[in-house]
């Protein structure tokens, strides 16, 4: 239940960090949204609801910069995917070999195939899923995706991520109807984050039907 609360009352989790260690707020949410995006172990992590919460929270509190935020959360979610990505080419080679019964070669070049074609719209459309979007740039490794091809739509990603949710929690977050139902707002963004990746599978499986 304490872990659910920090995901639904973020903000205030939030304020009462900044009040308690002031600047080290900065430290801690860079190291969270890398965490979250950038390690395949900490999926769990509030990332939209986070970004939220932070837009929210600097255009009330005088402790918290939003023009120091963006720029800082934008290379942490940057960087993060940058380390997946470079996790999974390291470890691809190495699990993915002749003779491992359970990790076939052959699958490593079905992954690598598909990042070709679809890894740029995967890259970005999934940094707005929780979750998921931990995995993708690990698999995108293991894939081998084209690293220049990965670099540009995980910078165009991170970019879009960080400002749509920063942003939207600066203008909407003290909005006083979002405010006294805040829970419900993070609920509500996690569900409309996750309809973008539902309507490319949507659309896979109508397309794997049809042939």
């Amino acid at each position: 239940m304490e872990f659910i609360d920090i995901f639904l009352h973020t903000e205030k989790h939030l304020g009462a960090f900044l009040q308690a260690y002031g600047t080290w707020i900065y430290v801690l949410l860079f190291m969270i949204i890398f965490m979250e995006t950038g390690l395949v172990i900490t999926p769990f992590l509030p990332g939209d609801s986070l970004l939220f919460a932070v837009g929210a929270l600097s255009a009330s509190v005088a402790g918290l910069n939003i023009w120091i935020l963006l720029p800082l959360l934008i290379a942490a979610a940057i960087i993060g995917n940058m380390v997946n990505y470079s996790l999974g080419r390291w470890m691809g080679p190495k699990v993915f070999h002749q003779g491992n019964k359970w990790f076939k070669q052959e699958h490593l070049m079905k992954a690598h195939g598909f990042y070709e074609k679809h890894g740029g719209r995967a890259i970005v459309l999934t940094r707005f899923a929780p979750i998921i979007r931990t995995f993708v740039p690990f698999v995108a490794g293991i894939g081998a995706m084209d690293y220049r091809k990965f670099l540009f739509f995980n910078i165009v990603g991170g970019v879009a991520w960080v400002v749509l949710f920063v942003v939207g929690g600066y203008f909407m977050g003290n909005i006083p109807i979002v405010k006294k139902n805040f829970e419900i707002v993070i609920i509500l963004i996690i569900v409309v984050s996750l309809l973008p990746v539902f309507f490319e599978a949507w659309k896979g499986w109508r397309e794997r039907k049809k042939t």
